[in-house]
């Protein structure tokens, strides 16, 4: 992307949610914001201080950053998605007037807010102030059109406890996406919860913000960027990735958002003794936690595929041992990593040829980034629809299991694992145009031109002062 700095006097804040997964594209956006000339103040919570520090580093004068007050975690337990909704909330009631009084107090105040599309509740913040809010969505365009279209119209099943795979379709999404019920971010329990219904109407909001930005590029989905444009009635809806850094020394790569249990250095010694495109990579990100049986089922096709891989995955702590003799039985073939892995340094080597991957959408962007063939395991949420969009709609990936309803078996997904490195596949084909494609937006293409864009805008607002 283009690095020419020319100062606009703009100062900007920009507000991940505070989870890793969202905090490094919204940086790595900051980033881009400040080789063109703007000043930014990010806003982070204490326990997320040190993902900045290589951001800092390289911006030591145009950005800023101001510790949030941290939420105490007395959030009583429950299932997973009402405590969600009770902290998203939670975060809210707690910044809210702080960020209020920070604004109203400083001395030359930020002129845009750009927040993650889970902090909706921005929104009704910026226009306190007056000053127009940018919604950041780290996920695609697709994955936000169902979940606004969730939102506006939450799906019904009459009984949801028995009939799981009761067909949900969204018929004013571009190409009618169906999916069965367990694969809906639903809360049907929850419609009377006022956690829920703030969580709905911050959803809402982001639809009623100055401008929408994503973490995708525009041939990547034209279909639903040109949705979403009808859906708020405007044309502020901004393609400005992949943002992850593509050259040089990618921001810290070896330890973006954590350390390894693996040194990167001993990582990339153990690839560079491999074949090119010998390699599996296998990651279900950071927050995904493996059952018994997923892992079992998982551990067994990579001991009977004779893969090479890399395997990184949350599993329970009474599971260690089906890793412990796994290790074993693998030797040398295989590595295990534990913890956060140096997955963009992984993913650009030549020895990786595919990527087993629970499609979170920085996942999704790395692989695509690097060219490699995709094996497709969703877990939640939005995962669903990255996988339609990747098996279905862009014919550059294989669909392997769907979360613990749809476990592949063994033997089949040993099958698939020696599939995903045959270079003769389709696969393989789009996956390298859609690789190029990504870059040629990146560099100088339809990316760059939205965040020139982006940033036009906003001076344009600026000069009305």
């Amino acid at each position: 992307m283009s690095t020419t700095k020319s100062k606009t006097n703009l100062h900007i804040v920009a507000y991940p949610f505070p989870s890793a997964g969202h905090i490094i594209p919204l940086l790595d956006l900051t980033h881009l914001l400040l080789t063109r000339g703007l000043n930014v103040t990010v806003l982070v919570t204490p326990s997320n201080v040190h993902l900045l520090e290589p951001y800092l580093s390289t911006h030591p004068s145009s950005l800023k950053h101001l510790v949030l007050p941290a939420l105490v975690p007395d959030i009583k337990p429950s299932p997973p998605h009402k405590r969600f909704l009770a902290i998203v909330r939670a975060l809210r009631d707690l910044h809210y007037p702080f960020l209020l009084q920070w604004f109203q107090s400083h001395p030359s105040p930020p002129v845009a807010i750009i927040s993650d599309f889970l902090l909706g509740w921005t929104h009704h913040l910026a226009c306190e102030l007056k000053v127009p809010r940018l919604c950041f969505s780290p996920s695609g365009a697709f994955g936000m059109s169902v979940a606004f279209s969730t939102c506006r119209d939450p799906p019904k099943n009459n009984d949801p406890g028995e009939d799981i795979n009761f067909l949900i379709s969204f018929p004013n999404v571009p190409n009618s996406p169906t999916y069965p019920w367990w694969q809906i971010e639903n809360f049907p329990d929850l419609e009377a919860d006022p956690d829920w219904e703030f969580h709905r109407n911050s959803m809402l909001a982001n639809l009623e913000s100055w401008g929408i930005v994503f973490n995708s590029f525009a041939s990547l989905e034209s279909v639903y960027f040109d949705h979403l444009k009808r859906e708020v009635g405007h044309n502020r809806v901004w393609a400005v990735g992949p943002v992850l850094p593509l050259e040089g020394d990618l921001i810290g790569s070896a330890t973006r958002g954590g350390a390894s249990s693996l040194p990167c250095h001993k990582l990339m010694t153990w690839l560079d003794a491999r074949p090119d495109n010998s390699v599996v990579y296998v990651c279900f990100g950071s927050r995904a936690v493996l059952t018994s049986k997923q892992l079992k089922v998982l551990a067994t096709a990579l001991e009977c595929s004779g893969v090479h891989f890399i395997l990184c995955a949350r599993v329970p702590d009474d599971q260690g041992l089906i890793l412990n003799g796994f290790k074993d039985r693998v030797g040398d073939r295989g590595l295990v990593i534990k913890g956060w892995a140096p997955q963009v340094a992984i993913l650009k080597h030549r020895a990786v040829g595919s990527f087993l991957t629970h499609c979170g959408w920085n996942s999704v962007l790395e692989g695509l980034i690097s060219g490699v063939v995709m094996l497709t395991w969703p877990m939640s949420t939005e995962q669903f629809t990255n996988a339609l969009l990747l098996v279905d709609q862009l014919d550059m990936a294989i669909r392997a299991g769907e979360g613990t309803e749809n476990i592949p078996d063994s033997n089949e997904l040993a099958r698939l694992l020696v599939v995903s490195l045959d270079k003769s596949k389709p696969q393989n084909v789009r996956a390298k145009e859609l690789s190029d494609a990504a870059l040629s937006a990146a560099k100088g293409g339809s990316s760059d031109k939205d965040l020139d864009e982006l940033i036009k805008q906003l001076a344009d607002i600026k000069k009305l002062e």
